[in-house]
């Protein structure tokens, strides 16, 4: 059961709309928690930086009162004048520590308290890392956000003792220790933060709906190119597909599109495939039938006729052997996991021995077969199959070729590439039929073809085993002058 949910939860992730509504919730919650936070924080720091001013310049006030009255001097005297005036100044101590519910402590010049609004700590000794800076002439102010108070030390400072500027610490007179509560602060952060938390719940409350309508929004065209695609799929359709939207769906569609439009035109290749294949087969069938059912109407056929139509038999035999053989090895050479039997060959010598297999049938129709090389080329090449590339190139030459013509044989090579090329004076190929030659029985002219012979399958052979050698073949041609074939195969064999 869990592990159902776990694989369900799995390919929820792994949508594409899954993704978009998490990127968006993230994008749009982490600024906001980032924002509660940050607000909170920078009001804290602001709060208290501000209350620390404004006790601090009170306090500097009241450390004048205190100096210009002799206060830290004086405070044990009975006069009526200093009695006052420490009424006074202890009036305006109490007030403060009131205002900002806190306790002041009046320190003079040998660490003793001597005045204390707490009434609990004056006549004692107290030593303390902040009170000895101040005696220096540092301020000093502490922040305590655990206990809710903020601790403050201001000198009391003679500025009638300072004659130079090295003086200043010898001037002061005494210290004034300061803690002020902060529990305003921290119950407006409280209210701030509540405020926060509900401004942060609505906007996460609003970016989740946001995303769950932009997540549904931005996978909407691509809903509907699977919705088009399934319907392709199914049958209902074999139209190309439009889903107008974003760019990305643009370029999905336009693959799928070139997609299905290469499956048409390999479905309308299959079915001329078989029809051209069911009349080769049909045809010297028909032929052995017309010649077979003529010997059955004649009662007493001479042997002389008889050997002819058999003659005639056989040859329409072979020609269907012949067929049936080109298209094994199509099919075979169609097969990706066929291997190549890859082994290095001289070049050279394999051109030289089959041309000498085919000089004879060049003889017969008064064609020259001239073989250049400009260089001498091993490779690393299947040699049946390079071998049937060669022959059907320069067979096809001297096949369509005129009497008293010519086929040239070039090979070259660089550091990459070994070039085949084989040029003829023949008859040419129409600029119209150059795209269809590689076809499978696909004829340029069926009649002459019919006459000469051939399978119409030869240059779709070699066409699949250049490419077996991750290689290329281009032909140029003007149509009664000749043509010209060029394979291109690497020297080193590329796996695939």
């Amino acid at each position: 059961m869990i592990g159902r949910i776990l694989k369900k939860l799995g390919l929820l992730f792994r949508s594409l709309r899954a993704r978009i509504f998490i990127i968006i919730l993230v994008v749009g919650i982490v600024p906001s928690v980032l924002m509660r936070y940050g607000i909170v924080e920078n009001y804290e720091e602001r709060a208290v930086d501000n209350r620390i001013t404004t006790v601090q310049n009170q306090l500097m006030i009241l450390a004048n009162h205190l100096i210009s009255n002799n206060y830290l001097t004086n405070y044990r005297s009975e006069d009526q004048t200093y009695r006052t005036s420490k009424e006074v100044i202890n009036a305006e101590l109490d007030m403060l520590s009131n205002l900002y519910e806190g306790r002041v402590m009046i320190i003079n010049g040998n660490f003793e308290i001597i005045k204390d609004t707490y009434g609990i700590s004056e006549g004692k000794t107290i030593i303390s890392e902040e009170v000895i800076k101040c005696f220096q002439g540092e301020n000093t102010a502490h922040y305590d956000a655990d206990n809710g108070y903020i601790e403050l030390t201001t000198p009391i400072v003679d500025s009638t003792a300072q004659t130079d500027k090295n003086a200043s610490a010898a001037a002061v007179k005494g210290v004034m220790l300061t803690s002020i509560s902060s529990e305003s602060i921290s119950s407006t952060m409280v209210e701030l933060s509540r405020k926060a938390l509900i401004l942060e719940t609505l906007m996460i409350m609003g970016i989740v709906a946001l995303a769950i309508v932009l997540s549904v929004a931005l996978t909407k065209p691509f809903n509907r190119v699977t919705e088009a695609i399934n319907e392709v799929r199914e049958g209902y359709s074999d139209e190309s597909i439009s889903v107008p939207g974003y760019v990305e769906t643009s370029h999905i569609v336009d693959a799928f599109n070139q997609l299905l439009k290469r499956m048409k035109a390999l479905d309308d290749s299959r079915q001329e495939f078989v029809a051209n294949v069911s009349h080769e087969l049909k045809t010297p069938m028909t032929s052995m039938k017309v010649l077979a059912d003529s010997l059955i109407a004649q009662e007493n056929a001479p042997a002389e006729l008889y050997k002819e139509f058999m003659e005639d038999i056989v040859s329409e035999i072979d020609r269907e052997n012949q067929i049936i053989t080109d298209l094994l090895a199509l099919v075979k050479m169609d097969k990706k996991v066929q291997d190549l039997n890859i082994v290095s060959l001289n070049i050279n010598e394999l051109t030289e021995l089959i041309l000498k297999r085919l000089r004879p049938i060049a003889r017969k129709k008064d064609v020259e077969v001239v073989f250049e090389s400009m260089r001498p080329v091993v490779a690393e090449v299947d040699e049946v199959k390079m071998t049937l590339i060669m022959t059907n190139l320069v067979e096809n030459a001297i096949k369509y070729n005129k009497e008293h013509g010519w086929v040239k044989v070039t090979l070259n090579a660089d550091h990459q590439f070994f070039t085949f090329e084989v040029s003829d004076s023949g008859l040419g190929i129409p600029e119209e039929s150059l795209a269809h030659i590689y076809e499978r029985f696909y004829r340029v002219d069926k009649s002459h073809s019919r006459e000469i012979g051939g399978t119409g399958l030869g240059l779709a052979i070699t066409k699949s085993a250049v490419l077996m050698h991750r290689g290329s073949i281009t032909v140029s041609s003007v149509e009664g002058e000749g043509s010209c074939f060029l394979v291109k195969i690497p020297l080193i064999y590329i796996a695939q």
